[in-house]
């Protein structure tokens, strides 16, 4: 752990811990930017954050850390614990039989118990576990080929063994992590993030919350089924009686009983839009704990800027990482339906291409092949303010969004927006049920994995000026009246202030 303050060497404590996984402070945009501007926007408190990582490989910080960030640490989900000490004691056996009950019970939903067991087995000093014991060890084989016979022996062993040791490695990692001290645990997703702040909530009793800005589970269920790497090694035909399960049912069942132990573990649940509640009702949350708090931006640092003009080619961006998840490659064939019918079509890709490599390299092949390269450009991250004043759309080809910055980013800025049917897109475009007076549309709403759609939406925008002028004011006039950064803010110190100690929370509220 790696810690910024400049005192004695025990870290301080934090009044709120951040636990992020897969963004901040390494990858731009995002939740990357929400985290940012949750630290920023409340100066008057301290903050340490936890940061889930893959492994041990190079990472550039992208986002300088705040004066008010007192800590700072990597947690590595997978590391090099081979040469950690480890002897077997007279209690292996036990430990051996206790350990495969409870990872088998944590997968079948166990719950918040049974992860609260797991916790004190697997800390527990008088067996002496280290993750090398855990992973690396006659014991691991043991526990792995014990679980294997009881959940699916009818697949591949070899299959299983790598799936148990990329799942339940992250989990040891984070049973087995230092937890920084704070007042407050606050995750970012449900995962291993949320699993580190379950764990948290369980050694300390201080309180946990969680921000959903998409739901965790529902993205890594579409990264398991688009998985090609994944083996299919059960073939079920058409029964609708057969209870075995694949690979790819143990990685789902996995996910949803890490939601379940961070719902169960937290006092407060927060998702950005009201559809997001019924998911997470459905994977166990209780209603009583629910809340939503919008999502904000600072409007008026996209206000004054020019919109583009019909004198200038036209452009539609998509911004965004360059991941699967973004569906970059719909995009791009929309891209090509629309160039035949207006060959001066500009379309950029904005956003880091750095995140999945192999997947932007089948982008780039794709725009090689559609004979694209004089129209998709990708720009790699850039200052949306030195961009926007030449798109005349915004374009979201998303598997799966929550409340997108950009589109309110863009709404701020007077651009309309193309979005698919994913999170929050519909309200922000169209306005919640219980928006009155109506605003009307700020854009459109198009079907998943659907190029065609995508193409006619932005045509309609990119050729009449007038229709996107109002749009464009439809969406800005919404953003200015529901989405500003500073009622956001507002939510989270008063949040805060309910969890912390009676007196800081008073000087918490008087500095808002």
């Amino acid at each position: 752990m790696r810690f910024l303050s400049s005192g004695p060497a025990a870290p301080p404590e934090a009044d709120v811990c951040l636990i992020v996984e897969g963004c901040y402070p390494y990858v731009r945009g995002g939740v990357s930017t929400w985290v940012d501007w949750l630290i920023r926007g409340n100066p008057d408190l301290t903050f340490a954050v936890v940061a889930i990582v893959p492994g041990a490989g190079p990472r550039e910080i992208r986002y300088a850390l705040p004066e008010n960030v007192v800590a700072f640490s990597d947690l590595q989900l997978h590391t090099d614990f081979r040469s950690q000490p480890w002897q077997e004691n007279a209690r292996t056996e036990e430990t051996e039989d206790v350990l495969a009950d409870q990872l088998i019970a944590l997968v079948r939903g166990g719950g918040l118990d049974t992860f609260a067991r797991l916790v004190e087995l697997v800390n527990d000093p008088a067996r002496g576990l280290t993750l090398a014991s855990l992973m690396a060890s006659p014991l691991s084989w043991r526990v792995t080929c014990q679980m294997y016979e009881r959940l699916m022996p009818h697949a591949s062993f070899l299959h299983f063994f790598w799936a148990w040791r990329a799942l339940f490695g992250g989990l040891f990692a984070v049973l087995k992590a230092p937890l920084p001290r704070a007042k407050v645990y606050h995750t970012i997703s449900t995962g291993y993030a949320g699993l580190l702040a379950a764990r948290a909530a369980h050694e300390t009793g201080r309180p946990a919350l969680i921000t959903e800005h998409g739901i965790y589970t529902n993205e890594r269920r579409v990264e398991i089924l688009m998985a090609e790497w994944i083996c299919d090694t059960v073939d079920k035909g058409i029964s609708l009686n057969d209870e075995r399960v694949d690979l790819r049912d143990i990685w789902m069942q996995i996910f949803d009983a890490h939601a379940l132990i961070c719902y169960q573990a937290c006092s407060r649940i927060i998702t950005l839009y009201e559809d997001n509640q019924r998911l997470q009702k459905a994977l166990g949350a209780a209603p009583t704990r629910l809340a939503v708090v919008a999502n904000g931006i600072d409007v008026e640092s996209f206000a004054a800027l020019p919109v583009a003009g019909p004198d200038q080619p036209p452009t539609m961006a998509l911004i965004g990482r360059v991941v699967p998840i973004k569906d970059v490659k719909s995009y791009i064939e929309a891209a090509a339906i629309l160039r035949r019918r207006m060959p001066d079509l500009r379309a950029l890709v904005m956003g880091p291409t750095d995140e999945d490599p192999i997947y932007f390299e089948e982008c780039l092949d794709l725009v090689r092949d559609l004979d694209l390269a004089e129209t998709v450009i990708f720009t790699g991250s850039v200052k949306l303010v030195e961009y926007f004043s030449q798109v005349h759309i915004v374009v979201l080809t998303s598997l799966s969004e929550a409340q997108p910055l950009v589109i309110l980013e863009a709404g701020a800025a007077g651009i309309p927006c193309v979005a698919t049917d994913v999170g929050s897109c519909r309200e922000i475009l169209h306005g919640r049920s219980t928006e009155v007076p109506r605003i009307g549309e700020g854009g459109a709403v198009t079907p998943l994995v659907s190029p065609n759609d995508t193409a006619e939406a932005a045509e309609r925008l990119l050729r009449d000026e007038a229709l996107r002028r109002s749009q464009g004011e439809a969406l800005r006039t919404r953003v200015r009246r529901y989405y500003a950064s500073e009622d956001a803010l507002a939510a989270y110190r008063e949040t805060y202030a309910h969890y912390l100690a009676p007196g800081r929370a008073e000087a918490i509220v008087a500095g808002s």
